[in-house]
């Protein structure tokens, strides 16, 4: 599983890349391979407020419907809207070009999350 050094993750095998107070979040390549064939990804709003833990999103394979969770606190500043007409990017570009979703922290920023060597560890059992 490609698991990017410069990354952060949360135990629910959500991804995060920062920049400064904006967090971009997307599945880790462990959580598309699990998943199958993505379909249809159901989209935050953008303005929405969310508190990290909450299901803010929906994610549709072949196999199954996924939530996907606030991995921080904030409020939603950007979506990707690409993933309507091509959900597969999930499957192809976890990292890149499948990212779901931007957070502005605030002064919150992203703690307390899992660095790669943590996040192996808990994909690895």
């Amino acid at each position: 599983m490609n698991v990017p050094d410069d990354l952060r993750y949360s135990s629910d095998h959500e991804w995060l890349r920062t920049d400064g107070a904006t967090v971009r979040v997307g599945i880790t390549d462990y959580a598309q391979d699990a998943l199958g064939d993505v379909v249809f990804v159901d989209l935050p709003d953008v303005g929405a407020a969310v508190k990290a833990g909450d299901a803010i999103a929906e994610v549709e394979s072949t196999k199954s419907v996924s939530d996907i969770y606030a991995p921080v606190s904030g409020t939603i500043t950007a979506v990707n809207d690409d993933l309507s007409e091509t959900p597969e990017r999930l499957n192809d570009d976890p990292y890149g070009d499948g990212w779901i979703f931007e957070v502005d922290t605030g002064d919150a920023g992203a703690d307390g999350l899992l660095d790669a060597t943590a996040y192996r560890a808990l994909i690895d059992g």
